[in-house]
């Protein structure tokens, strides 16, 4: 039983080699991020003159939710390689990233929920610049929404804080 019981539990810790492609795979989303943000400045960059401050400042602030979520992607591909698949080795004198190496599942999981309370409240400001075009109901629900994510941020600092003690 014991030979069988050592099999499987190193079948089990190989398996986490098959997160490696799902980290790959946001390598390619954040490529494709990328076009996007470009392909927004190439369009409005002919714009630019003709539009006035208030179009200037949403397109700003799309341009800054896709940095954004290009950040929390790389923090979610790389840390959770380190974490759930193997170690990252940068050899001396190349540049590391500061936290790479020091977010547990626990921190990346905060860090996670912090990035999408940002990128929340960017797209919750671009709504509310625009909000002379927009149903008061939906507002409403835009900040619903917006609160569930603050509050869920919230409960998930205050249980890992708990889970310190």
């Amino acid at each position: 039983m014991n030979v069988i019981e050592a099999k499987l539990e190193k079948a089990l810790y190989a398996s986490r080699w098959l997160l490696a492609p799902l980290y790959i795979g946001l390598s390619l989303a954040l490529i494709l991020l990328s076009i996007k943000f470009f392909q927004e400045v190439f369009h409005f960059f002919p714009l630019i003159l003709a539009s006035n401050e208030s179009q200037l400042v949403l397109v700003i602030l799309s341009m800054v939710d896709m940095a954004l979520v290009g950040g929390l992607i790389v923090m979610v591909m790389l840390s959770g390689y380190e974490n759930f698949v193997s170690r990252i080795d940068i050899e001396e004198g190349e540049e590391k990233l500061s936290w790479l190496g020091k977010l547990d599942s626990g921190s990346l999981k905060q860090k996670v929920a912090a990035s999408i309370v940002a990128i929340s409240s960017i797209h919750l400001l671009q709504k509310f610049m625009d909000a002379e075009q927009i149903d008061n109901e939906k507002l409403m629900w835009f900040v619903i929404i917006h609160m569930t994510f603050v509050l869920s941020a919230i409960g998930m600092a205050w249980v890992d804080k708990m889970n310190q003690r």
